[in-house]
């Protein structure tokens, strides 16, 4: 039996934040498909050359290069780059993200600000870079990820939560300015998920997070890379604006 054709194979994806997590669960699957995927990483040097040596081992292309989303200049330097090279971006995934949590009367302006410029402000700066391209192909993919607190958010979590809500309000903002151009704009939003970034959370809550889940388990970062994969691939041309949860049934109590 002959695997289903996602329509990825050949196209050039970029995804921020690809060398750890989530990002790195993404350009595996997508570099799986037989995409040729560049990603941002901020400066875990390390971790990127062994996203880029796991991708060549299953015989995928991608390649790392070292951004700083909440620098627009650098960013948008680093995307004319990946044109000159490629000639193209099919497939835009903005994933790159940090946590900053705490009580609101606790956080101080650089966790604020860290955050908003990052989760928020990265967002803005990777994907006005990269519409033109798209817009001038009169095609392409933007998936978003935001997070279960942007809808669903909890305590200590007020600047993240805020960040993500707005990538969700942003996300429908950006399909409907684009529709006209063939450009699709999807989010994705993760629950808890197994990876570095959550762990601090994980072992503060311990079963209280678990309790709230549905489905009784943590998320892997491969579950959320198949919902970014299935919203690029030609199985979701119809689908614009949306925000798929990928939460094991999150529920707030």
């Amino acid at each position: 039996m002959t695997s289903p054709d996602s329509g990825l194979a050949g196209k050039v994806a970029l995804v921020t934040g690809g060398s750890r997590g989530i990002g790195r669960a993404v350009v595996e699957r997508l570099a799986g498909d037989g995409m040729d995927v560049v990603f941002f990483y901020r400066g875990n040097g390390a971790a990127a050359q062994e996203t880029v040596a796991a991708v060549a081992a299953a015989g995928g292309k991608a390649e790392g290069l070292p951004v700083d989303v909440t620098d627009a200049a650098a960013v948008g330097a680093a995307v004319e780059k990946v044109i000159e090279s490629r000639g193209r971006i099919d497939l835009l995934v903005n994933n790159a993200g940090i946590v900053r949590d705490n009580l609101l009367a606790m956080l101080d302006d650089a966790d604020i600000r860290a955050v908003l410029d990052t989760n928020v402000g990265g967002v803005f700066n990777v994907t006005r870079a990269v519409v033109p391209h798209m817009i001038s192909k009169r095609s392409g993919r933007i998936v978003n990820l935001s997070s279960v607190a942007g809808e669903k958010g909890g305590r200590g979590q007020s600047n993240y939560a805020a960040s993500k809500g707005a990538i969700n309000a942003f996300t429908k903002a950006m399909a409907v300015e684009l529709a006209s151009r063939k450009i699709t704009v999807n989010c994705v939003a993760p629950g808890v998920i197994d990876t570095e970034m959550s762990q601090a959370v994980r072992e503060l809550a311990g079963d209280e997070v678990t309790k709230r889940i549905l489905l009784k388990r943590y998320g892997r970062a491969e579950d959320v890379a198949h919902a970014v994969w299935f919203l690029a691939s030609r199985y979701a041309d119809y689908i614009t604006g949306e925000v798929l949860h990928v939460d094991g049934g999150f529920k707030m109590e």
